[in-house]
């Protein structure tokens, strides 16, 4: 936890100018076998989101990962008791509620396994399913759930709001 205090010293020293921050890493260990995808545009789609969430007075920082089965597996039982790998995890550091203008708000972290979106994508391209997923992640670092019908109703109007007006229609929004 001492890198998170670092970021949370860094964002109460921060009280610049607002600003939209999207980190791409690449962590994956493993050969990689997924079609190569434009970078920029998932950066692009992931401030986009941010703008449509209300979000373009805040200082964001948003950082995607993507990341190998194995690393998602193990990150899958740890914090969700899932069993295996899973496509997307969300882990939100901050709260946008919490913040007012000029604050850096360290948003958090969506890790997406593209091993796992290839399998997925059966019925639509792969860039679409690593889009989706990224929007997917998104909207929970914002607060979006599925838990309940209600709420899973709502999440999946806006990812398909979303993914619609950037040409990114998918018949079925993932869960």
């Amino acid at each position: 936890m001492h890198m998170i205090d670092e970021l949370k010293d860094a964002k109460r020293m921060s009280k610049s100018q607002s600003a939209l921050k999207v980190v791409f890493t690449e962590s994956r260990i493993e050969d990689s076998q997924e079609p190569e995808l434009a970078v920029e545009e998932l950066i692009g789609l992931a401030t986009e989101v941010l703008k449509e969430e209300g979000l373009v007075n805040k200082s964001i920082e948003l950082t995607i990962h993507f990341i190998d089965e194995e690393a998602m597996a193990e990150l899958n039982v740890e914090y969700m008791g899932g069993t295996g790998a899973t496509d997307v995890l969300a882990f939100p550091l901050d709260d946008p509620k919490d913040f007012s203008d000029g604050e850096l708000l360290l948003l958090g972290d969506v890790l997406i396994c593209p091993k796992v979106a290839q399998r997925q994508a059966t019925q639509h391209p792969y860039e679409t399913e690593i889009s989706l997923l990224l929007v997917h992640g998104i909207l929970h670092l914002l607060g979006y759930d599925h838990a309940e019908q209600e709420e899973r109703q709502i999440m999946e109007n806006r990812q398909k709001d979303i993914l619609a007006k950037h040409g990114l229609d998918k018949n079925d929004a993932a869960n």
